[in-house]
């Protein structure tokens, strides 16, 4: 059979089961197995299967994946960020947009705490948005940025959607986390710029409200008290890998130790919280396992059968430069991202599009990178972004489906433009891991 013949078999079956409900790990290892024992000589294929599970989590490179998400376990649990918010809340006065500016740096904040976007979305709109309709805010100013804000858990370390890219398709974690972190910081200056240019130009979306006076000595030593600390947790993640004192497996270490301390300092350490953030993060790092294991399994099967070395070939004799087809992918991700939850989309294309991406001679660190943001847009892509229906459980009957699908627009158009600048300045993404090298 031709490879391609081979192909719209195994990802029909791949789409069938997700169709029916089965959940993505088991539908990936549901398709390797029949796989292997059709194509690699029954039983011995699935000896091979087994050992392909053993070699895909057997990897001491892989530790900084329960270690970050324990880390946002904890944060998230302890209520760490609280006060903080409340602290960032006290320096902004009566700047126009001012409550959307605190979504914009609460979800910034959250993003570090709990690595999850939909995590972000139901906290921040399930806090905000009841407080911002009644200040007269509109969905452009409430919905949007939190939306957009919350986003941000996919490009600020610790992203359980970036540790799952770099798993997947072979790029060290540590490495990676640093490569996204200034696209990430950038596309939180660029939502507070347009918030804050917007809500200048249009004062009716985002109405100045009274504001008790809080004197400057409160706030620094709010800032000192629960902003400054978290730089600790900062400098243990990236400060001591830049600085040549820890790999970056150590510096996750490190991390969950930091924030373990942190927590236990401001009370908030309790032995539930404990408990429910280490079954939390051995729920996760099991969910993350179990899709690499199917991953590897299913990339071997599409090497093996020639899918992977045809599809290769076939985007090769494509006479247009590196870059366009490059931005082709993006297109094609992009329109995915409408349909499709960004962790299929990556099982579904990373054991083609890796392969490619080398044969084009692009960085991986960087081709990843710009592969997340596009992840990040699906999880806010009308129609069926899961962050636009996380808002959508915690605003209720108050705001409707489209209103939510038009503030996000904006937001959407801003994280095209930092691709942009991504594909324009690879530096952006390769400055931090290459201070590791």
């Amino acid at each position: 059979m031709e490879w391609w013949g081979i192909l719209i078999l195994v990802f029909g079956g791949v789409f069938f089961l997700l169709i029916i409900g089965l959940p993505v790990a088991f539908s990936f290892i549901t398709i390797n197995i029949i796989s292997v024992i059709i194509l690699w000589n029954g039983e011995s294929g699935l000896n091979q299967l087994i050992l392909n599970m053993f070699s895909a989590t057997s990897k001491f490179s892989l530790l900084p994946i329960p270690m970050f998400i324990l880390m946002g376990e904890i944060m998230f649990r302890t209520g760490l960020g609280g006060k903080v918010f409340d602290a960032v809340g006290k320096w902004l006065g009566k700047l126009p947009g001012r409550l959307s500016i605190i979504a914009v740096g609460s979800g910034t904040l959250f993003s570090v705490l709990s690595g999850s976007s939909v995590a972000s979305t139901a906290l921040l709109g399930s806090l905000l948005v009841p407080d911002m309709q009644k200040k007269g805010y509109k969905n452009e100013m409430s919905v949007g940025p939190i939306l957009g804000s919350a986003g941000l858990a996919t490009m600020i370390p610790p992203t359980a959607l970036g540790i799952l890219l770099a798993s997947l398709a072979s790029i060290p974690v540590g490495h990676f986390l640093l490569a996204i972190t200034i696209p990430g910081i950038i596309l939180a200056f660029l939502f507070l710029i347009y918030v804050i240019v917007r809500s200048y130009l249009q004062p009716n979306l985002a109405p100045v409200y009274h504001v008790e006076k809080i004197s400057l000595t409160e706030k620094l030593i709010d800032t000192v008290k629960y902003i400054l600390p978290l730089g600790i947790i900062i400098f243990l993640l990236l400060g001591v890998i830049i600085l040549g004192l820890a790999t970056p497996t150590q510096s996750a270490v490190l991390g969950a130790l930091g924030t373990i301390i942190l927590s236990y300092f401001y009370g908030g350490l309790t032995w539930t919280t404990i408990w429910d953030s280490l079954t939390g993060t051995m729920k996760s790092s099991v969910m993350i396992f179990m899709i690499m294991i199917g991953s590897t399994t299913f990339g071997q099967i599409l090497s093996y059968t020639g899918v992977t070395q045809g599809f290769v070939g076939l985007i090769s004799d494509i006479n247009v430069r590196p870059i366009f087809i490059l931005i082709l992918i993006q297109i094609i991700l992009l329109i995915l991202g409408c349909f499709m939850e960004p962790l299929s989309i990556m099982m579904i294309t990373l054991p083609m599009l890796m392969p490619i991406s080398n044969s084009l001679g692009f960085d991986p660190l960087w081709f990843g990178a710009i592969m997340l943001l596009n992840m990040q847009m699906a999880t806010i892509t009308p129609p069926f972004g899961m962050d636009l229906f996380a808002m959508k459980g915690v605003t209720k009957d108050t705001v409707t489906m489209v209103e939510i699908y038009k503030s996000v627009i904006p937001f959407l158009f801003i994280n095209v433009i930092l691709m942009v600048i991504m594909i324009v300045f690879p530096e952006l993404t390769l400055w931090l891991p290459s201070l590791t090298k």
